[in-house]
């Protein structure tokens, strides 16, 4: 089928009709519009859903039970299905929308130039048809005209009235109008000769190749939309696999919950670390009253020294009750010992482990600072090794203060482990003096003895040697030496010392490998410094003897 031959004579038809084939593509192109900002309206809605339920969350409040951490990655999962409609948005609008309306545009720039081509054609022939047309009615008058004078010439020469003059006058008209009228005929002959093949040209040469390229243009529109159709399904196909997975992740969380395991994270959180408490003993007010000797028998024997005071026993149960109920408040304490022991053992480790790391990172820079010096050693002019000074020194207080606060949250955890209080250790000062507390009585931790049997017996005696090595407020230990601070210390941890810079001190103990030197101030106030702090001179003649520097 060919438009130029079988609708030869639809042109106004045919202008409208590849009208409504533009117009049809562009209201396409409309709905692929409308389609990708519904994507780009729900894509942002589940981000903002997402943002919503996930918040931002500090280090200790990550979650850990396997129902919060299967949600989190269905909200993980959940925010890559929206970027996907945004995928699916953005290849819309480039491949489908944005291709369409390009399109669209060359399509209405071709159709105006083979409508306007058409337009020509056929005024180029109507041109002809109209000259064509006068000819003819030129011919036609000037037919009549000469009949006229014929008829004229025929009655005159008929006429024996009528003169010779006029006879001669009406045959000269004669022969003027049949000789306009012979060039009329050829001049209608010759326009007529040229308007049939004007026509012939048109109908079978200019109109067809016209509609044919209408025809052509209209079915390239028609294969475009096909193939915008198919780009429109196969930017959904595309993101099908990654959807899929996402999907397949959120039935992967969904299998990941583990009821047993988040009971299990429960016990570890609360746990406290406490016994439960035991039986109420029976409390005998009539201890007191003089029994007869018949009835003495079902009197309350006194207390076995060997068993354990029932009064005692009493208190320990009511000091424990907040185990079944409201646990008092408590402040929060440096040593974290407002805790439960279970709980308080597990803080301490954490924080340790965060220590280390920053005393790692602290390591680190100090190696790559003094790397950096020999370098500016060996080579002055790539900087002064000088100005790295104030820095590495900076980087070994750090590290200083870093070991402090391990060494002193390790000294408590190794309490928690013990199952017993902090004391002095043997190298660090410490404020507790309730060593001889009898056994039954409460530690400072909360946690209780087992063995009734030492209650209300005579505490035990301590060991006169057991604080050799702790401050001896009744006989100070003699000076070694003397140290000169090179930087100020805070001496803000329980048993350090506060020192300025280029302040002298005494020294009374020797560095033991930790890190720690134990001085004593002019003013007889004695604790810990940091070694690396201090430049220290010992005096060796007079060990054991005080020593004025």
């Amino acid at each position: 089928m060919s438009w130029g031959t079988d609708l030869w004579d639809q042109f106004e038809n045919l202008d409208k009709h590849t009208q409504w084939g533009i117009d049809f593509l562009e209201r396409y192109a409309k709905f692929v519009k409308e389609r990708l900002e519904i994507e780009q309206t729900y894509a942002k809605q589940l981000r903002n859903l997402v943002k919503k339920y996930c918040p931002k969350r500090s280090k200790d409040d990550e979650p850990r039970f396997t129902s919060c951490l299967s949600f989190y990655s269905i909200l993980n999962e959940l925010n890559d299905y929206a970027g996907q409609r945004e995928v699916v948005a953005e290849e819309m609008g480039h491949r489908v929308y944005g291709e369409l309306m390009r399109y669209s545009q060359d399509l209405k720039a071709e159709r105006k130039h083979h409508l306007q081509e058409g337009r020509k054609a056929q005024q180029y022939l109507d041109q002809c048809w109209k000259q064509m047309d006068n000819s003819k009615k030129k011919f036609e008058r000037e037919c009549r005209e000469a009949e006229k004078s014929q008829i004229m010439f025929e009655r005159l020469d008929n006429d024996i009235n009528a003169t010779k003059s006029e006879v001669e006058k009406a045959k000269s008209q004669l022969y003027l109008r049949t000789h306009m009228a012979d060039e009329s005929k050829n001049e209608y002959a010759a326009q007529l000769q040229n308007f049939n093949a004007e026509q012939w040209k048109h109908f079978n040469t200019a109109i067809p190749l016209i509609f044919k390229n209408l025809q052509d243009m209209d079915e390239r529109r028609t294969v475009k939309l096909g193939e915008t159709y198919r780009s429109f399904a196969e930017v959904e196909r595309k993101v099908i696999p990654i959807i899929s997975k996402c999907l397949e992740g959120m039935v992967t969380a969904a299998k990941n919950v583990d009821e047993r395991r988040d009971s299990g994270i429960v016990v570890e959180s609360f746990k406290s670390g406490f016994e439960p408490p035991g039986d109420f003993p029976f409390e005998d007010f009539s201890q007191n009253i003089q029994r007869t000797g018949s009835d003495g028998t079902i009197g309350t024997p006194k207390n076995d020294p060997g068993k354990p005071d029932p009064k005692h026993a009493i208190g320990k149960a009511k000091n424990k009750l907040w185990l079944f109920g409201k646990k008092p408040k408590a402040p929060n304490l440096e040593d974290l010992s407002h805790l439960p022991p279970e709980q308080r053992r597990k803080k301490l480790q954490q924080r340790i482990d965060e220590l280390n790391r920053e005393l790692q990172k602290e390591m680190d820079q100090r190696d790559a600072l003094n790397k950096m010096k020999d370098v500016y050693e060996k080579n002055p002019q790539m900087g002064d090794p000088g100005s790295l000074q104030p820095k590495i020194s900076e980087t070994i207080c750090n590290m200083e203060k870093l070991r402090s606060e391990i060494h002193k949250n390790e000294t408590w955890l190794a309490e928690v482990e013990g199952g017993k209080q902090s004391t002095r250790s043997d190298r660090r000062p410490s404020t507790d003096v309730n060593h001889h507390a009898p056994h039954g009585r409460e530690s400072p931790e909360g946690s209780y003895t087992d063995d009734h049997s030492q209650e209300h017996r005579t505490p035990p005696q301590p060991d006169p040697h057991e604080f050799d090595d702790e401050f001896d407020d009744d006989d100070p230990l003699p000076a070694i030496g003397h140290c000169k601070a090179l930087y100020s210390f805070d001496g803000s941890n329980e048993g350090t010392l506060v020192m300025k810079e280029d302040e002298v001190l005494y020294v009374i103990e020797e560095d033991k490998g930790d890190g720690w030197t134990r001085v004593r101030k002019q003013s007889g106030v004695e604790g810990y410094v940091p070694t690396s702090y201090v430049e220290i001179t010992l005096e060796k003649h007079s060990k054991g003897a005080v020593t004025y520097i």
